[in-house]
């Protein structure tokens, strides 16, 4: 990789470069300022997302009427005087996340009942003053790294409409990307966040364990799945996350309170950063893309040039995968034995139910309970007793994101294989359940975004998101954006 900047690219013009779009930080200021309304803001917001149907095709279901009312009477609210962190602001969640009055089909076909009452996290959005828009989409129960299925098709990358966004936040990366919505909550099992927005050049945030509440589920896939959110910038990603962060009275994790928009206005420090560009043992032996090694390196070298002390590193990681199966498993088994029509299910969702069946129990309890070992043992990288590092950098995903269909037609193992050969990175450190951000690392010659993980111990969101931000003052990825997807629709697009 010759270059962060797309239009370096050989035998490819550079992307349109459509008008900039004000972030959520900047729609929130806008709005309190009186330089716009929140129903221009959600109007403009549904137009784009309604003429970028065929293009990119990131929402599952809209909530138009639902959403204008709320707009009506956010503008209502602030021209008495409130104001909110995000009173008027458009965004969206993930369709796995309760909206009261719409069905959660998580990916699925078939026919479901709606919510009967808001999810944890859009109720406290809803209380920032947030204006949900809609559901966006994610391949079926958040299972793999792509963002297709039957029940509605394919979701497209805004930086070429020939490949996926990823997933399973594949929608809300789309969406955010494309400038649909100035941000988005997705959820994070396995990379669920960090893959989609390395795949399309976003800040996505996977918080510590309970930062950002799952319920009406207790702890999501055996403990493996986070919400958070998706967005063009540090403070963006930042602001959404303060905005739907706590616990709920049943949630067995409860960390205590970050301000991750302080952290956003924070110099890090002089740090020790860690970069181990080797994988985890998996059962494959692919190597990572060499423009994804170049990439991560290349951010390496620029963190060193911002004062770090930056070096290479090996985690010892140990047999984590063996801990992960059963409870990736047992979470699809979960979800997959409540759908009222089985049948509809993908073929490989059934063979994971199966898997996940065998593997619940006595099996999956044991997986948790090795978590406690493997604080201890990946968390000696950080333990100033031990090899002290800060934070530990890698690549995201091993591959630049893959073609729209890739993975069709394979079987459970095979897509399993494949997925874990191009992302075979992120899925650790779901099982510790500590944090980690993804930040752009620069696009292929092809210009594909790929990006990288700041990854930390416990509850070090702060720091993560300190040294993010210090990186994005440098590199100032949000000034790069993709062709705009309704200016794609009506002059055809290449597609790539």
């Amino acid at each position: 990789m010759s270059s962060a900047d797309p239009t370096e690219r050989s035998g490819r013009s550079g992307p349109q470069e459509p008008a900039p779009q004000a972030g959520l930080v900047g729609s929130a200021q806008e709005l309190a300022e009186g330089r716009t309304t929140s129903q221009a803001l959600v109007a403009d917001a549904l137009a784009r997302i309604e003429a970028s149907r065929h293009t990119l095709n990131a929402f599952r279901h809209l909530r138009t009427e639902a959403a204008l009312a709320e707009a009506a009477e956010a503008d209502r609210r602030l021209a008495a005087g409130e104001r909110l962190p995000l009173l008027g602001v458009p965004v969206a969640v993930k369709d796995d996340t309760d909206v009261a009055g719409m069905p959660t089909y998580f990916g699925c076909d078939g026919e479901l009942p709606p919510a009967s009452a808001d999810s944890e996290a859009v109720r406290r959005l809803r209380a920032a003053g947030a204006v949900i828009v809609g559901k966006t989409n994610s391949c079926e129960l958040g299972q793999w790294a792509f963002t297709e299925g039957p029940a509605f098709g394919a979701t497209r990358n805004p930086w070429s409409t020939a490949h996926t966004p990823g997933g399973s936040s594949g929608g809300s990366a789309a969406a955010v990307a494309a400038g649909l919505v100035p941000a988005a909550l997705g959820s994070d099992g396995a990379g669920s966040i960090r893959i989609p927005a390395a795949w399309t050049h976003l800040v996505g945030i996977k918080p510590q364990r309970g930062r950002i509440s799952v319920h009406p589920h207790s702890d999501a896939f055996q403990g493996l799945t986070v919400n958070g959110p998706l967005a063009r910038t540090v403070a963006d990603a930042a602001l959404l996350l303060d905005a739907a962060a706590g616990s709920h009275p049943g949630d067995p994790h409860r960390p205590p309170a970050v301000d991750a928009s302080a952290a956003a206005r924070r110099d890090p420090g002089r740090l020790r950063i860690g970069l181990a560009l080797d994988p985890p043992l998996t059962l494959t032996r692919n190597s990572p893309h060499p423009e994804v090694l170049r990439a991560v390196t290349a951010l390496a070298e620029v963190l060193a040039g911002l004062g770090h002390h930056v070096d290479e590193a090996r985690p010892r990681y140990g047999l984590i995968g063996l801990s992960f199966v059963p409870r990736a498993t047992a979470g699809i088994a979960e979800l997959a034995a409540l759908h009222p029509e089985p049948g509809l299910l993908d073929p490989r969702t059934r063979s994971a139910l199966r898997t996940g069946t065998r593997l619940g129990g006595r099996v999956v309890r044991a997986a948790r309970a090795r978590e406690v070992r493997q604080h201890r043992r990946i968390g000696a990288f950080f333990d100033p007793a031990g090899s002290g590092y800060d934070v530990l950098l890698t690549p995201t995903t091993a591959a630049p994101p893959p073609r729209i269909g890739a993975f069709d037609n394979l079987s459970a193992w095979r897509t399993d294989l494949a997925m874990t050969a191009a992302c075979p990175y992120a899925w650790p450190w779901n099982v510790l359940g500590w944090p980690g951000v993804n930040v752009p690392a620069g696009f292929t010659r092809d210009g594909l975004p790929v990006g990288a993980q700041l990854l930390g111990p416990s509850r070090s969101e702060g720091r993560l998101i300190s040294l993010a931000a210090q990186l994005e003052a440098d590199r100032r990825w949000y000034e790069h954006r993709p062709p705009d997807p309704v200016a794609v629709r009506l002059t055809g697009g290449d597609g790539r």
